[in-house]
């Protein structure tokens, strides 16, 4: 239930922008921030929210979280004004931080045998896809029939609903020696994030050389410094950069940036496509982006599958290609009335793209990592995840406003749209390449020798090294989700 709100939350919430963008006078940064408000923080947060959840026990801090998202989108609802909303975003996120990792952690403490657990993950997992494909739909009728605030309503009886059953249900459970905390990496990497992010959106507007932007990418450089030179001195860092030195993993954390990337940028620019240019309804948009989710329901456990029985490179290869190839059909034939089998095709090849590559993201993450530190392992790549999906949104938003900006149509206007989403889709094409590229680079034999170095490394004979047995086969089906 709490991944059903998170995920209907992210998937709902793009088609509902144009009628925000009307309703709260917003403009394309303003956008911008309804949506990265709530993955910076969610990325900020993720381990944070992990390593306290093992600390102080995970039941607790769920319902802290799910008490959160339930305020922050009752005020999202309430919002009279676009910096509201935004602050109410934030307020999800810190909820939402606290979800979807600590009901992973209560999975698989509460299941203890693999088949059991196996299955209980499938299901958790199974919900993303169900979310990807109503979510849109059930976005577009609530924007029809009551406004966009109706999105956020939703998430206020089931998430009370999902607080009761765990408050019923669910065992307290903590971990047996939890990470200590690391509040300075914490602020770095709040900082790094938010100074990157910033200045991208704010870059169309205030210029490349103004003061503001200069000052948010020296914050960006000197956060990221501070990062490298404090964790490398701690015991228990925040991030362990030692984890880079294997390329599978490295890997992995650069495919979940380029493709999340692509995601976010992908709902971005046809939403406000398919509702400013085109002029479709929000529910006539949700239906036309359907091919896509459906594409990415059906694809991601033959990923899964796939992952297990021949390794990630497959799958990530062939993301990789289908996510390019997306992009070069929109960026060679965009235009304001563009044939609708076009977008059928293209929407088509964007969803077997996206459902093929997060199984491969999550197992190449572990895969060759030491087990005590898999858990660690794949936080990162969920944090990659949301890294990438705040950045997609940051440059796509901030190509299209830097294109528009001045002109008198302003979004609506066909002519400077298509200039902007011609440039658009050939970086969402970048990203694409980006994953077929890493996906053939780090997943061959030298790739993995360096994983089984870096096991060593940090103190583990006893690496995970695919290809996966059976029960990492179940695991990786469900880390399709």
């Amino acid at each position: 239930m709490s991944l059903l709100i998170v995920s209907l939350d992210t998937t709902a919430l793009n088609v509902a922008l144009p009628d925000i963008r009307a309703d709260l006078h917003a403009s394309v940064s303003g956008l911008q921030w309804v949506v990265d408000a709530y993955t910076l923080v969610l990325a900020a947060l993720l381990m944070l929210a992990g390593s306290t959840a093992d600390r102080i026990g995970r039941r607790r801090v769920f319902r802290w979280g799910l008490g959160l998202f339930v305020l922050g989108s009752l005020l999202c609802s309430l919002a009279p004004g676009l910096g509201w909303l935004v602050a109410a975003r934030a307020l999800q996120a810190v909820g939402g931080s606290m979800l979807n990792p600590v009901a992973m952690s209560i999975i698989t403490n509460t299941f203890t045998e693999p088949r059991e657990r196996a299955r209980a993950i499938g299901v958790w997992g199974g919900v993303v896809g169900i979310s990807m494909a109503a979510g849109p739909i059930l976005g577009g009728l609530l924007v029809e029939v009551s406004g966009w605030r109706a999105i956020f309503w939703v998430n206020v009886p089931v998430g009370l609903a999902a607080l009761l059953l765990t408050t019923r249900y669910v065992p307290e459970s903590r971990a047996p020696r939890a990470r200590r905390p690391d509040p300075v990496g914490q602020l770095l990497m709040v900082v790094l994030l938010g100074a990157l992010t910033w200045g991208i959106i704010e870059s169309p507007h205030q210029g490349a050389a103004s003061p503001l932007v200069l000052g948010c990418a020296a914050a960006a450089v000197l956060s990221l410094a501070g990062l490298l030179v404090y964790e490398s001195r701690r015991t228990e860092p925040l991030i362990d950069f030692r984890f880079f030195r294997s390329v599978p993993f490295a890997g992995a954390t650069a495919v979940a940036v380029c493709a999340f990337a692509a995601l976010g940028g992908f709902l971005f620019l046809t939403s406000l496509y398919l509702q400013e240019v085109r002029g479709m309804s929000a529910l006539h948009a949700g239906l036309c982006t359907l091919p896509m989710a459906v594409m990415t329901l059906v694809f991601a456990p033959l990923s899964g599958r796939l992952v297990g029985s021949r390794g990630p490179r497959l799958p990530l290869l062939a993301a990789g290609a289908g996510m390019t190839a997306c992009g070069l059909l929109f960026a060679r034939t965009a235009s304001a009335d563009l044939p609708l089998w076009v977008l059928f095709v293209g929407y088509v090849l964007f969803g077997i793209g996206f459902g093929l590559v997060n199984a491969p993201i999550t197992n190449t993450a572990v895969s060759g990592m030491p087990r005590a530190q898999a858990g660690v392992a794949a936080a990162l790549a969920s944090t990659s995840r949301q890294v990438g999906s705040s950045l997609g949104v940051a440059v796509i938003g901030a190509v299209m406003a830097a294109a528009t900006t001045g002109r008198a149509g302003g979004l609506g206007d066909a002519a400077g749209f298509q200039d902007a989403q011609r440039t658009a889709w050939w970086i969402l094409a970048g990203c694409g390449l980006s994953v077929l590229a890493l996906g053939a680079l780090t997943t061959g034999r030298w790739a993995r020798g360096t994983a089984r170095r870096t096991a060593h490394l940090l103190g583990d004979e006893s690496p995970q090294t695919p290809p996966a047995r059976a029960a990492d086969r179940a695991g990786s089906e469900a880390a399709a989700g």
